[in-house]
């Protein structure tokens, strides 16, 4: 019963967890990026199309390109223009569902659905799935959640021990300095808001391809806005954000057993995980620091 509710929770999280990955290299070069959720529509959508027609795979990186587009859109707008970055997220989040509507009804003739897509073969751990209580840990796994899971020490790996990565958290910290030590603010920045793209599409494409075997409009559930608040309870890093998109897949997870028992109202139980980004974002269960020059723009002129 617990490992089935453990291997239930790293389901749930794993989109949480990977567009949180990204808003963590985003935001560590000091861009607030509210558009994930439209990434993550982006690529729930082009990643069903890419599974349709040429496979999972096709379908992964199609999801991944489209998402990139959205950022560096992002990106071009809130780093070359300083247009406001909160303003450019929820601009991104309209177009992308209005966007990936339009072409739902172009591509499938249906608004709101694709068909049935291929997803991965599922993998087992050798030894391990024959084990009763580890088997629903190590079992039918897809194999996009071992490589969300091993992109977690690799992120950290990055932006802590990595000349890219240093030059990443000095722009989110003090851009002027690092400016003035010639590091290319701009670039810089532009490479944190492109990788975030790039985790937001995995994370659309694993819901369309791997989690339901069809893209849905409205898939996502929010989950983009929850993978930041994810990222400020894991006080932007990796190994914390894994942590907190874990008990965001836990609350997710607890909230359909309790449905199927009928016990509590429906309606009450599906706010769980939604409470607790609330609660997580009012710092009532953990006060965070940002990066000292997150969602500031940096007007080169001025140094």
């Amino acid at each position: 019963m617990v490992s089935e509710l453990l291997a239930s929770a790293i389901r749930m999280g794993l989109p949480v967890l990977l567009a949180a990955l990204g808003a963590v290299y985003s935001e560590r070069g000091g861009v607030v990026n509210i558009g994930l959720e439209g990434m993550m529509i982006t690529g729930s959508f082009w990643g069903a199309v890419g599974a349709y027609y040429w496979g999972p795979l096709a379908g992964m990186a199609l999801a991944v390109t489209a998402a990139v587009v959205m950022a560096l859109i992002h990106a071009v707008v809130t780093v070359t223009f300083r247009v406001d970055q909160i303003v450019s997220g929820v601009a991104l989040n309209i177009l992308a569902y209005g966007a990936a509507r339009f072409c739902s009804i172009t591509l499938f003739q249906k608004a709101t659905m694709s068909p049935h897509v291929q997803g991965f073969e599922p993998i087992s751990v050798p030894g391990l799935d024959q084990i009763p209580w580890l088997r629903p840990l190590v079992s039918n796994v897809s194999p996009l959640v071992v490589v969300g899971f091993l992109l977690v020490p690799l992120s950290y790996w990055v932006i802590e021990k990595t000349v890219f990565g240093l030059r990443l958290r000095a722009v989110g910290e003090n851009p002027l300095a690092a400016d003035t030590l010639g590091l290319k603010v701009y670039h810089l920045r532009y490479s944190g808001v492109l990788l975030s793209g790039v985790l937001a599409g995995l994370a659309g494409a694993y819901l369309s391809v791997e989690h339901t075997g069809m893209y849905v409009e409205g898939m996502t559930q929010g989950k983009g806005y929850i993978a930041l608040a994810a990222m400020i309870f894991g006080n932007w890093s990796p190994v914390g954000a894994m942590w907190a998109a874990l008990l965001f897949g836990l609350a997710e997870s607890l909230s359909f057993r309790v449905v199927q028992s009928a016990v509590v109202p429906y309606q009450f139980i599906k706010m769980i995980p939604y409470a607790l980004t609330l609660v997580v974002l009012a710092g009532v269960l953990k006060r965070t620091t940002p990066p000292a020059a997150d969602g500031i723009p940096y007007e080169r002129e001025e140094a």
